[in-house]
């Protein structure tokens, strides 16, 4: 949430999202990400699943298309130490 006022009292909000993180955890129904994410895999997420969270975050990610967000929420949920389960819809570069 941001939160502006201005001189005159006026004030305006705008509310975001919850991080991806956070949208990643309820998903999986996890409590915390892994301590070594590289080594201790806490929980599975499907790329259905990363897709949805990408759709509805997309108005607050600095990207353009839907698998540019996948690409960032795939990432999100590697640093919390998530499998991702099923065959990559990423174009390979």
């Amino acid at each position: 949430m941001i939160i502006t006022v201005y001189n005159d009292k006026s004030f305006e909000f705008i509310l975001k999202h919850p991080p991806v993180a956070v949208s990643l955890l309820e998903i999986t129904k996890i409590k915390a990400g892994s301590k070594e994410s590289n080594r201790l895999k806490v929980g599975n997420v499907s790329w259905d699943q990363i897709r949805t969270v990408a759709e509805g975050k997309m108005p607050d990610l600095n990207c353009f298309t839907i698998e540019s967000a996948m690409s960032m929420v795939a990432g999100t949920a590697r640093s919390l130490g998530m499998n991702i389960t099923g065959q990559s819809p990423l174009k390979k570069k």
